[in-house]
């Protein structure tokens, strides 16, 4: 378990690769999972350079608010939803990693998130991963810029853009082009391995 968050200039963080959105039930995608590879891969190197990493999980009870705006419950607790994905899972156990439930689009309205956010106070660069990319990973990214710029730190920002995937990612394409185009605008980086 990670108990100096202060020597930590690196984050990756890890958004909702968990069984509800890559696996089974009603928003699961498994073309999802062909982000699986590269984000090993940046799960290893941000190990090796002993970056924090955070596996962020979407965890609702069965009446959360947020379930009517989508089509069905999802990721509730006890289903196993909830849970990250086997091929990611033993990262979890990593001395550097830790894993928070969210209950919003957000992982900056989780409370833990926000926690760790302002005690890992050294953070210069964050590496995003993960899904959904227009609508965890956007709204993710774009409040944790908001939250920097508000406590005047200056901290890299980057979407790995082949690592991460939406649900039913052809015909939701122009909500996928219009979080790139805004997490850009917001300073956000976005690349792809080459």
């Amino acid at each position: 378990m990670v108990k100096n968050l202060k020597c930590y200039d690196g984050m990756l963080i890890v958004v909702d690769m968990v069984n509800g959105f890559v696996k089974k039930g009603v928003l699961h995608d498994s073309k999802i999972a062909s982000t699986i590879p590269r984000q090993i891969e940046l799960i290893k190197k941000s190990h090796q350079n002993e970056n924090l990493i955070v596996f962020i999980k979407d965890t609702h009870e069965e009446n959360s608010i947020e379930h009517k705006r989508f089509p069905a419950p999802h990721c509730v607790k006890g289903t196993t939803e909830e849970l990250v994905i086997d091929e990611l899972s033993k990262y979890e156990t990593l001395d550097n990693t830790i894993s928070i439930e969210k209950n919003s689009t957000s992982f900056m309205e989780a409370p833990s998130f926000r926690k760790l956010v302002g005690e890992a106070s050294n953070i210069k660069n964050v590496d995003i991963v993960g899904c959904c990319t227009d609508i965890c990973v956007f709204n993710g990214a774009m409040a944790l810029a908001n939250y920097y710029d508000q406590e005047n730190k200056d901290v890299n920002i980057t979407v790995h853009q082949d690592a991460v995937a939406t649900f039913a990612e052809d015909t939701r394409k122009n909500y996928v082009d219009a979080a790139y185009l805004l997490m850009e605008q917001q300073g956000i980086k976005l690349v792809k391995k080459r």
